[in-house]
């Protein structure tokens, strides 16, 4: 499967000569900027929250106000959601009140939410039951990406519905992109947060670490945004040995790195700076060593993850690695 990405914004589509309209479905700090820039671009939208005051700001721009889930998906063609997780899209996806209650057959829904794999799979079922596309579309950016219109959209579910309201994913989103079936969008977000939770717990643990040793925070910020793991997006790093399970001609070999995470968890203990993840860090490594890889890339040690998950090494072929460092 390829991931299929387009930046370009076309212009905004119509539906039966007249001018698509487009329901919202929670209308907080993400859900109104992006109803915000549907409205900018010329569509007619219906917006519904549990909170009215929140629709204010809409209202005055030129929405209009829903009493319900159902309400909005009646005066739509087709229907967002931004809710906080699974509990809020299954009370208004279900009941008397319920998107599925109010949309026609040959509708759509887009489910811009975090949320569960699993369950955007049983709504889609659900919906299909009905004629209905149900479409997960998480969103990255955050409210700033909300805002400014750069927000990074990944999309699961049935690719023409995706191309016929591409023009209008595009009024929100700078990158969108087609990932496979339904549910895969949602995976593919909760792997990119979370990611960015353990980076975020693994930071304040090694910061505080270098900053109970002596150096001023914001120093130690400075010097290390300089180092190879500041200068390169995150997920790059994964090009030269985990994707092509490349790990013997090493740029860094599993020796020098249990030796350097060794030398951190000693400076730490001196320090009293309790360091857990870098404790089960070093562990990997010395696992790693322990299985004769001393010599192979200090990556080497992320074999052993994959050993666990019952996954195979992975064999990305150097042309596909380009092409996606490429885009």
């Amino acid at each position: 499967m390829r991931l299929v990405s387009q930046s370009t914004k076309p212009e905004t589509i119509e539906t039966s000569g007249d001018t698509m309209r487009v329901g919202l479905v929670g209308v907080g700090k993400m859900g109104t900027p992006i109803g915000l820039h549907m409205l900018g671009a010329g569509y007619q939208v219906t917006m519904y929250d549990i909170r009215p005051g929140q629709l204010r700001a809409p209202l005055n721009a030129g929405a209009i106000a829903a009493d319900s889930a159902r309400e909005v998906a009646g005066q739509s063609d087709v229907v967002f959601t931004s809710l906080p997780g699974p509990q809020e899209i299954r009370a208004v996806s279900r009941g008397a009140q319920g998107l599925l209650a109010g949309l026609a057959p040959g509708k759509a829904w887009f489910d811009l939410s975090t949320s569960s794999p699993t369950l955007a799979r049983e709504l889609h079922s659900e919906y299909a039951a009905r004629g209905v596309q149900m479409l997960d579309a998480p969103v990255s950016g955050g409210p700033y990406g909300a805002e400014s219109g750069k927000l990074s959209i990944w999309v699961g579910g049935d690719r023409a519905t995706y191309e016929n309201h591409l023009p209008l994913l595009q009024t929100i989103g700078d990158e969108v992109s087609h990932i496979g079936e339904v549910g895969s969008a949602s995976i593919a977000k909760l792997v990119h947060n979370c990611a960015g939770f353990v980076m975020y717990a693994s930071l304040a643990e090694v910061f505080s670490m270098g900053i109970k040793a002596g150096l001023e925070a914001d120093v130690l910020w400075e010097t290390v945004r300089k180092g190879l793991n500041g200068r390169r997006p995150l997920f790059d790093c994964l090009a030269r040995n985990f994707m092509p399970s490349q790990y013997d001609d090493a740029d860094f070999t599993l020796a020098h790195a249990e030796k350097d995470c060794r030398l951190a968890l000693e400076l730490a203990a001196e320090q009293s700076v309790p360091m857990r993840l870098a404790d089960l860090a070093h562990r990997e490594l010395t696992s790693a060593i322990d299985r004769g890889w001393s010599a192979r890339d200090a990556r080497a040690s992320m074999l052993l993850q994959l050993e666990r998950a019952g996954i195979d090494p992975l064999a990305v072929t150097a042309e596909r690695i380009a092409e996606i460092l490429a885009d």
